[in-house]
């Protein structure tokens, strides 16, 4: 952090700030545009684009923001008002990811059509993207990447969100020595058949929307998350859903895995209930024995196997970093190393009938599960990020896997036409 702190600060004082175009105004914008509006040195939150405009205006006074607040409808509105130093509002994403006035483009929407859309523009434009959309990396991540290194900008997840955390940690964890062998995030709640009527309640206490609320009770949202760590990996699950064993500390998880499958590939995976909540671990191995006498002085066990976590992660407070990150150093927090390695696939919250219209990530019909990419495929299982639409063609048991045998796709989907392009490149 001294480093970009200290890039930042050349950046403030020659005047230059890196300019960021944000993409939504909801709990996870709000918390990103709270951080700028204290003041980060060498970075402004130029323009807010939300389908909403009261919302996008919200989002800067509740962050503090006292200056003007200018709505612009063109190009060149967009343009006067960022020279002038205004703070900007905008319902047309377009405009900011096409703008030579911003330089990066931060999507925090959470879904993933809408995300698909305002991405592949940035990236056509130009412009580096963070996302905020564990979500849209874990449906068409490794085709965004491509396009992003063919035009010369970062793709990236966000720092704070527990993806990049843990990706963080695997890096520092591998600098130390030890080979990260599997790659794991811990929750506190599972219910997969938790809904928006049921999580009502919780998603007013905490700010949120029912949707989002649900998918994290539901597992939907763990499972994408870890998709993407296996994405940026390599790693595997070693059964669909991840194992999830109860645990009380992270410390317990060295026995609560296959020593062999970790050695044989790595796993993501999660613990549940375990204390500290709200974390990630990695487990480490090196068989070294005067390394071992060193861990076993600073008590982290007798090996070979160690257990490496971070007890808290504070999305999206931590995503200016981000920002930072892929300006001044072309460095991604979390990215697709390659095709994809898991994949995220739809189940049956209850029975469907024959012409339901399935209602997406979080709702009441179906929720995901994590799945080897190989596997998934095989079996033509339908992508949890690509169910929004879908009609069911036949009856579907509860708990069955949906397939796309099962469903008529919506017409127009970008994410659909994405993902069709991802699969013919990578399989």
């Amino acid at each position: 952090m001294i480093i970009i702190d200290e890039q930042l600060n050349i950046l403030e004082k020659k005047h230059a700030p890196i300019r960021v175009g944000l993409v939504g105004a909801g709990f996870a914008a709000r918390g990103f545009a709270l951080q700028l509006a204290r003041g980060v040195a060498g970075m402004r939150l130029a323009v807010i684009a939300n389908r909403t405009l009261t919302h996008a205006r919200e989002a800067y006074t509740e962050a503090g923001y006292t200056k003007n607040i200018a709505e612009v409808t063109t190009p060149e509105e967009l343009q006067t008002a960022v020279r002038g130093e205004q703070a900007v509002i905008t319902s047309n994403p377009d405009l900011l990811c096409s703008s030579p006035d911003i330089d990066v483009v931060v999507e925090a929407t959470g879904e993933v059509e809408f995300g698909a859309r305002v991405i592949t523009k940035a990236i056509e434009n130009k412009k580096h993207v963070v996302l905020i959309n564990a979500e849209l990396d874990a449906t068409i991540g490794p085709l965004l990447k491509k396009k992003a290194d063919g035009a010369g900008v970062v793709y990236t997840q966000m720092d704070g969100d527990q993806p990049a955390v843990l990706m963080n940690l695997y890096r520092r964890v591998a600098f130390l020595g030890c080979k990260p062998v599997l790659a794991g995030n811990i929750k506190s709640l599972l219910d997969h058949y938790r809904t928006p009527e049921t999580q009502k309640e919780f998603a007013e206490k905490s700010f949120q929307r029912p949707k989002m609320i649900t998918s994290f009770a539901d597992g939907t949202k763990i499972a994408m998350e870890m998709a993407t760590v296996a994405n940026a990996t390599g790693f595997r699950v070693g059964r669909r859903g991840m194992y999830g064993p109860t645990a009380k500390h992270p410390n317990d998880a060295i026995d609560l895995f296959s020593h062999d499958e970790m050695l044989n590939g790595g796993l993501v995976d999660y613990i549940l209930g375990a204390e500290p909540s709200f974390g990630v671990f990695v487990i480490g191995y090196n068989d070294n024995p005067l390394f071992q006498r060193y861990m076993k002085v600073y008590k982290m066990g007798d090996g070979p196997f160690y257990v490496f976590y971070t007890p808290f992660h504070l999305s999206p407070l931590e995503t200016p970093a981000t920002v930072a990150r892929a300006v001044l150093f072309k460095d991604a927090a979390l990215a697709p190393k390659g095709g994809p390695v898991a994949d995220v696939i739809a189940v049956a919250k209850r029975d469907i009938k024959t012409g339901e219209i399935l209602d997406g990530i979080g709702g009441f019909t179906c929720y995901g599960l994590i799945d080897n990419y190989k596997t998934a495929r095989e079996k033509r299982f339908l992508p949890m990020g690509l169910t929004d639409g879908c009609k069911a063609k036949r009856d579907i048991k509860k708990d069955e896997p949906i397939s796309f045998n099962d469903v008529e796709m919506p017409e127009d989907s970008i994410a659909c036409a994405l993902w069709q392009e991802q699969e013919k490149i990578f399989t």
